[in-house]
């Protein structure tokens, strides 16, 4: 809100039209409507638990304000250029293929809009996301039981580098980083990792890009 949606409107000077992709319960695409927003919460899963079945309550209160969309984000059913900020709600790192969703982000973005990228995991190096990805797999097992075998069955990307979004991304897409500062004891894990000669955790910070 702070770093993306409020300068944006600023910038704009009108209320924007926001595609929350990946919304789970729609609390994102909620609290734009509560600042006078126009939203759509698009997840691909509609189950009352994490999925937009989760949101009527929320949808409810938005005052017509917000919708729900039941699709992916690689296949967006919305005309070009439709909405103002896209932006991808802890989901990204759960891409299948990064460079279709983040051309089918920047489609229905209009020029001068925003798509940005929030809660997905990121690392500096490659390897370090990698190590992270061995480590989950070995683990999975004992963390998930019989449910391992399913959880891991998708290859998704799992986490974010400068160099994959940059790769990734339509020409003429720039990201910026926007560190989001945690809790001190968050804060000094990379400390803690280097002294176990451990990988580098992930952060979790903003990234975002103008719409050409």
């Amino acid at each position: 809100m702070t770093h993306a949606l409020r300068p944006l409107a600023a910038r704009l000077g009108r209320p924007l039209q926001l595609l929350d992709l990946g919304a789970g319960n729609g609390w994102l695409s909620y609290r734009a409507t509560q600042e006078g927003h126009r939203a759509i919460a698009l997840d691909i899963r509609d189950d009352a638990v994490d999925g937009l079945g989760a949101a009527d309550f929320l949808q409810g209160r938005a005052g017509g304000r917000m919708e729900s969309l039941v699709a992916s984000f690689a296949d967006i059913p919305l005309q070009a250029a439709s909405v103002d900020l896209a932006v991808f709600n802890a989901s990204l790192h759960y891409a299948l293929d990064l460079a279709v969703c983040l051309r089918e982000a920047e489609r229905v973005v209009r020029p001068g809009g925003l798509i940005a990228i929030l809660d997905s995991p990121c690392y500096r190096r490659e390897e370090d996301g990698q190590a992270m990805v061995t480590e989950k797999k070995t683990q999975a097992a004992a963390r998930f039981g019989d449910r391992a075998e399913a959880l891991l069955a998708l290859p998704f990307i799992e986490f974010l580098t400068r160099k994959r979004l940059d790769t990734a991304s339509p020409p003429g897409l720039r990201w910026r980083r926007q560190r989001i500062f945690y809790p001190l004891w968050y804060e000094v894990r990379p400390i803690l990792a280097a002294l176990r000669r451990a990988r580098p955790p992930s952060r979790f910070d903003l990234w975002t890009a103008e719409r050409p």
